[in-house]
């Protein structure tokens, strides 16, 4: 399913019920991702597939920087635009193209994209290409948790994650559905060794990992060589 089809109908809801739906997890994972970016006052961060602004938002509270937002959906632009209030800049993109300049960038985010491109390694290349030598490239995604863990994770995607989005309505049933195929699919395609070496050669050195919520959550960051 395409991603901008998907979430054009969630903007005003989408930070209550993605924090709803994961239990309170989304909002600490985002917290943790920004924790690990090397950034300061003075510098300037691109985070790509911004949504409704709470990376960058979250960014600008941390690390006092400046932040630039991109997202393919004009829908998603518009409520990060009522919350950001002005301090942050909002520009509407494609994360595959990005209209920027080599090496534009201090540093950058990227928030639940990889599953939606093609071509991930392409991806990685093309969010390392804006980032100036020694600054952080950090992404959060979806996991997979593994153990015990993993045949809760798959009742909740597979039964209470479905029946939760029909109950919300409003877009959110069909998000419901989508995202345990989604996820799982994704790392049977890219397990996380295969990931990890895909983020080293687009580039990015030091490379680091952690899961989170019993592996509900993923984020990985390194430098760029």
């Amino acid at each position: 399913m395409d991603a901008q089809e998907l979430f054009a109908p969630l903007g005003p809801t989408y930070d209550r019920y993605a924090t709803l739906l994961s239990f309170g997890q989304d909002p600490r994972w985002r917290r943790f991702l920004v924790s690990r970016v090397d950034a300061a006052p003075g510098d300037t961060v691109l985070d790509v597939a911004t949504g409704t602004g709470a990376v960058a938002l979250e960014l600008v509270r941390q690390k006092g920087c400046a932040v630039v937002g991109l997202d393919q959906s004009a829908e998603m632009l518009a409520e990060a635009q009522r919350r950001v209030d002005g301090r942050v800049r909002l520009v509407e993109g494609q994360a595959q193209e990005l209209p920027f300049d080599d090496a534009e960038f201090d540093a950058l985010t990227f928030t639940y994209l990889l599953r939606y491109v093609d071509d991930p390694a392409a991806q990685l290349r093309e969010l390392a290409r804006v980032v100036t030598p020694g600054g952080t490239v950090a992404g959060l995604e979806f996991g997979v948790p593994r153990g015990a863990a993993r045949p809760l994770w798959e009742l909740y995607v597979r039964v209470g994650l479905p029946g939760a989005g029909i109950a919300i309505r409003g877009g959110w049933g069909e998000v419901g559905s989508f995202l345990g195929p989604s996820i799982r699919g994704f790392y049977e395609r890219w397990p996380l060794p295969r990931l990890l070496d895909a983020w080293r050669e687009a580039g990015i050195e030091d490379v680091r990992a952690r899961r989170l919520s019993l592996g509900g959550g993923l984020v990985v960051w390194g430098t760029r060589a």
